[in-house]
């Protein structure tokens, strides 16, 4: 088993691993060679190291992740369990040994008084506590609104303050409403950086700022809390985020009034280019009345029926049917 130097060491050749391959192989080894406990972790910091490639585009790297935060976690409690039978054992002891103490002393043997306070059973020893944000997967209590500062986290990573600052943009963007620890955060906000970086090959040049400022604009959007999501979670990898239109990026519901005001539009389109008829044939839905325009066009194969298309010249009502 990996002692805190030698997991140390994994830890930063992890970081710097050029490839897929090389990332697979590192998590490999601390999985088969680290025994999680809760110093151990808290020491060395492991659990926040692999829990970085959450959010990793190779779905292996992810899936490997996954399985190793598992079996940590079940290292971790079965190692409280151990520790908490130990420590019950010694308190269970130490009022057996205080009873015959105390039975000694009625039955008149030879005692010394003891002049020290009792100790209560909870200060003899108690495992040692954690709070939830130094755990693997715990949520992360903020006590103020998320931003890189406010959360600890260091955003120079490169020498170009425009970079940094678009990470740092694209930090506090994803951690809005999120309880994520903020190494996961910061990962995810990298790699989206790097990818738009690397589509405006690799130059600070205008399409850069303007790819980032629309991407943390859609991002912090608080109606599009499904864009952040996906993006903490990998279901959007930062290579396709990059070369998503803004419709794409545009939060459910105005997709949604997006592809009404389309249906409208094209409803109107024909009708323009359409002779109308009125008719009292047709009966209003809305208002039940019978003054009702209408034309007819082919919007299918050839071997279907027309496709009707009806307005109430009352209500403005309007429906369509084959």
């Amino acid at each position: 088993m990996m002692d805190a130097v030698e997991t140390k060491r994994v830890i930063k050749s992890l970081e710097k691993a050029p490839d897929s391959k090389t990332i697979l192989e590192l998590l490999n080894n601390l999985r088969d060679n680290v025994k999680a406990t809760e110093s151990f972790l808290r020491e060395t910091k492991v659990g926040v190291a692999v829990n970085n490639f959450k959010g990793h585009s190779d779905p292996e790297v992810k899936t490997l992740v996954k399985k190793i935060i598992r079996q940590w976690k079940e290292q971790v409690s079965l190692d409280k369990k151990k520790r908490k039978q130990q420590q019950h054992g010694k308190i269970h002891h130490h009022n057996s040994t205080n009873g015959d103490s105390h039975s000694h002393s009625r039955n008149g043997s030879t005692s010394v008084a003891s002049t020290a306070p009792a100790t209560n059973s909870s200060e003899i020893s108690s495992p040692t506590r954690t709070t939830k944000s130094a755990s693997l997967e715990g949520d992360f209590i903020a006590t103020k609104t998320r931003t890189p500062a406010n959360d600890g986290i260091k955003i120079s990573v490169h020498d170009n303050t425009t970079r940094n600052g678009s990470i740092s943009g694209l930090y506090t963007a994803l951690a809005i409403e999120s309880k994520l620890q903020p190494p996961v955060i910061l990962n995810v906000a990298k790699n989206i950086e790097q990818a738009a970086f690397t589509l405006n090959r690799e130059s600070v040049s205008d399409n850069y700022r303007n790819k980032m400022r629309s991407l943390i604009m859609n991002i912090r959007n608080k109606q599009n809390p499904q864009l952040r999501s996906k993006l903490l979670n990998g279901d959007i990898p930062a290579s396709k985020l990059v070369n998503m239109s803004n419709a794409e990026l545009a939060p459910d519901k105005l997709k949604e009034m997006m592809a009404t005001l389309h249906q409208k539009n094209l409803f109107d389109a024909q009708g323009a280019v359409q002779k109308r008829a009125v008719t009292d044939r047709f009966v209003c839905g809305k208002c039940k009345q019978r003054e009702v325009s209408y034309y007819q066009m082919q919007t299918r194969s050839a071997d279907e029926p027309l496709t009707t298309f009806c307005t109430c010249e009352k209500c403005g009502n309007r429906w369509k049917f084959c």
